[in-house]
């Protein structure tokens, strides 16, 4: 009977979770608002980037100049951009860990200082050095760099995935990444640094991609063979890597991070250009570091950049220990969901609401949220008594008790005697990154007490909800680490206590926790097991780690999807995922575009037909037609709205009579920069464009400036195979055709292996066709018989 009892119990408690879970908005309902509003505001602020290489005249002319000193040139030229993004990056690190931890130094000192003779006026200039520090960075955003609000990541992974969203790659968001991620980490809000550099690593590389700001007279023209935005893709993916190996001192882990995470398209080149980058970070943040020592760097120590070692904490574990460690997976699964939510909740109300009312409201909001983190942080830890230090004899190498801003454990605050601590104070009025140190530091048992931890979790969870989403540069990876190695020490001292094992170390369990809370909200798994083990320097505890990351991401895949795919739909940024959805299977390429008007040029057109059409519409690609010998209708090619922008602006190419160019003077009159569009820039727009009556009645012949190869598919493929030609391509366009007539040939994989100096004539290529004895006469394709079941063919039809 019991039993049965607390079966129903529990069954209830199910329902109501639901129940409550059921009331929050879901990712889903925040994208249609976002799609609402971005209808009655006339469109959204992204568009498409051409991954896809436009073969044009201009481009093959282009092509066919190179030489082979350029191209050694040109490859040379990836290496160096590369080895600039990692000294680049890496520099941009050690400024910010310096910045930080000076102003954090001398903040914790002086109000140290002065509580000594008063509490209260301590804490006043503690809530005023925090005030002014927070103050500059929300300024910086709000007045400058727009763009570089919040951590970068979701706009970055969009921008990888082909969404531009302008404004976010340019030189200001730099700077306001740099400087507002001083101000809102030293000013002890509940974010952190690395989200923000991971940005701040591929606005560096854009801008080396590109030559520099010509805005800002920062430019280069030996920079500039990177002008496609499928080259410009690269560096960026090497400048995200770059980011999380300095911030966490992880290279390989940057290496994976961009590899799982942020990039959608992965060569093998690639990956051998984004691993030298993140060597290049780890051999100059080593260099810095070693140059601090010495003293030059004030009040940056050893708790700078992050390096928890806990390589002298627990060695061993046993299997009664995987079912605490399990629950610890559960409860990361279940607290990072929850967080995803309400932030996605929290986010959605402010940019419906709150930010509408102008950037005053945005400064106060942040300073309030700062005043509240003050008082939180400076208040808690005096209604908390203090603890005796451990026996020195017993524990010599422990220093306590240390004061408020030096790297340690044991903070001596609002003690009566010298030989006491404050456990709450040494993680609360502290560094993020040295309360992360002392929550996992090994062989301290009972340095804090459950009361402490469980306090310290509510508040700083609550806290980094709130603080999340803001208009200040917010990182979540260390705050995620701090909620995560509270309740992993949770855990551990109630292991500790029921065990009673010597072995049990309750650091241990911190880290487990750490990384279950960021598997839980991030639902990554390879990169981030790999960074754990990195900024840990223990590989010892890689299959716990690995335990603890595949439980939190199945338990938080059960809720709603990671932290950055959902901030990436609240911001309305339509990523394309790495599968297609089950019900594009059932769906044929016909009917996702039936309700779609097509919008077509002749080849020979009208310069006042160009204008209305890009007026009438926001198009971006417009199939260019013709008319064979038999007067059926061909597709020519695919034209962009870019490209036509630039022939208008240009008025080179209008000719008085409607009859075709001479092609080889299109090379005279432009050059393949001509058509590249200003990296994270909204570009030329139709009201750049002015041309008089008569110039609007000449014509523009579009042969030589168009796309003649695009992308087709029959009209009945499947939608998700079309799904995954669009994404494994990096495509922009597509043209869906009626199925074709005939086969002319078919393209094998041996077809293929030819080099450059070879005959593809002479070989034997399986491109011929026979006709089939027989009244119907029906062509027939010859193809190369293999016991390879996966060799793919391509099949060329007309």
């Amino acid at each position: 009977m019991p039993g049965i009892m607390l079966s129903n119990h529990f069954q209830n408690g199910i329902e109501t979770a639901k129940l409550v879970w059921s009331r929050l908005p879901s990712s889903d309902d925040v994208e249609t608002e976002e799609e609402l509003e971005r209808r009655m505001n006339g469109g959204g602020g992204a568009e498409s980037l051409d991954y896809e290489v436009i073969e044009n005249y201009a481009y093959r002319e282009a092509q066919a100049k190179r030489s082979k000193l350029f191209n050694w040139y040109y490859a040379m030229l990836k290496w160096l951009i590369a080895l600039l993004i990692g000294v680049g990056t890496a520099l941009a690190a050690v400024f910010i860990n310096l910045a930080v931890e000076n102003f954090s130094g001398w903040k914790y000192a002086v109000t140290f200082s002065i509580i000594q003779h008063s509490y209260f006026l301590g804490f006043v200039v503690y809530a005023l050095f925090n005030l002014a520090l927070v103050l500059t960075s929300v300024f910086t955003v709000t007045q400058f760099a727009p763009a570089a609000a919040g951590s970068g990541i979701p706009e970055i992974k969009g921008y990888l995935n082909g969404v531009d969203t302008h404004g976010i790659l340019l030189f200001r968001t730099l700077i306001g990444k740099v400087f507002g991620s001083i101000g809102s980490v030293g000013g002890g809000l509940a974010l952190g640094k690395e989200g923000p550099l991971v940005h701040t690593g591929a606005c560096i590389a854009s801008l080396l991609g590109q030559g520099g700001s010509t805005k800002y007279h920062f430019s280069s023209s030996w920079l500039r063979p990177f002008e496609s935005d499928r080259e410009r893709r690269d560096l960026v993916t090497c400048g995200c890597a770059a980011g999380v190996a300095a911030a966490f001192r992880a290279p390989v882990g940057g290496v994976l991070f961009a590899l799982e995470e942020v990039t959608s398209w992965w060569r093998s080149q690639l990956m051998w250009r984004v691993f030298f980058t993140s060597a290049i970070v780890a051999v100059v943040v080593r260099t810095a570091m070693a140059w601090c020592k010495s003293g030059k760097c004030g009040h940056f120590g050893s708790g700078g950049f992050i390096i928890w070692d806990i390589s002298g904490g627990q060695e061993d574990y046993s299997f009664k220990e995987l079912l605490p460690m399990a629950i610890i997976g559960i409860i990361g699964g279940l607290f990072g969901a929850l967080f995803n939510q309400l932030t996605l909740y929290i986010t959605s109300w402010r940019r419906n609401y709150l930010h509408k009312k102008g950037n005053r409201v945005k400064i106060i909001e942040v300073l309030l949220i700062s005043l509240m983190t003050s008082v939180i942080s400076f208040g808690l830890p005096l209604l908390r008594k203090c603890s005796p230090c451990p026996n020195s004899e017993a524990n010599p190498d422990i220093d306590c008790p240390r004061p408020p801003g030096t790297d340690g454990n044991f903070v001596n605050f609002f003690c009566s005697t010298d030989k006491e601590y404050n456990d709450l104070a040494t993680i609360f009025f502290n560094t993020q990154d040295d309360a992360i140190r002392n929550l996992f530091s090994a062989k301290t048992f009972h340095e804090y007490s459950a009361q402490s931890l469980l306090t310290f979790l509510v508040m700083f969870y609550s806290l980094a909800v709130v603080t999340f989403g803001t208009a200040v540069p917010a990182g979540q990876f260390v705050p995620g680490i701090m909620i995560g190695s509270t309740y992993g020490r949770l855990v551990g001292i109630f292991v500790v206590k029921y065990y009673m094992k010597l072995n049990v170390d309750e650091g241990t369990y911190a880290l487990l926790g750490a990384a279950s809370f960021l598997g839980g909200s991030m639902r990554m798994t390879v990169s981030l097991c790999v960074i754990m083990v990195e900024i840990t320097n223990n590989l010892k505890l890689l299959p716990l780690i690995m335990l603890v990351l595949l439980i939190s991401k199945a338990v938080g895949d059960f809720f709603n999807e990671g932290l950055y795919e959902e901030q990436a739909r609240l911001r309305g940024i339509p990523l394309l995922e790495s599968r297609p959805k089950q019900f594009m299977r059932s769906m044929i390429a016909q009917e996702a575009c039936k309700n779609q008007q097509v919008i077509s040029f002749p080849r020979i057109v009208k310069v006042s037909e160009i204008l209305y059409v890009l007026r009438s519409n926001k198009h971006n690609g417009f199939p260019v037609v013709g008319h064979g010998r038999n007067g059926e209708e061909l597709v020519i090619g695919l034209m962009l709205r870019s490209h036509l922008l630039v022939l208008l602006h240009s008025k080179r190419d209008f000719q008085s009579s409607p009859f075709p160019c001479d092609p080889r003077g299109v090379t005279s009159r432009h050059i393949w920069s001509d058509f590249v569009k200003p990296i994270s820039s909204k570009g030329m727009t139709i009201d750049d464009i002015h041309l008089t009556e008569d110039e609007k009645e000449m014509y523009i012949d579009l042969a030589p400036f168009l796309n003649p190869c695009p992308y087709v598919v029959p009209e009945d493929m499947s939608l998700a195979k079309v799904y995954n030609l669009f994404r494994q391509l990096g495509l922009r366009h597509i043209f869906v055709v009626p199925r074709p007539s005939r086969v002319i040939g078919l393209i094998t994989r041996k077809d293929l292996l030819f080099e450059e100096n070879d005959n593809p004539a002479a070989m034997e290529l399986q491109t011929t066709s026979v006709r089939a004895p027989g009244p119907d006469r029906r062509s027939v394709g010859l193809q190369e018989h293999t016991d390879h079941p996966l060799l793919d063919s391509l099949l060329i039809q007309r």
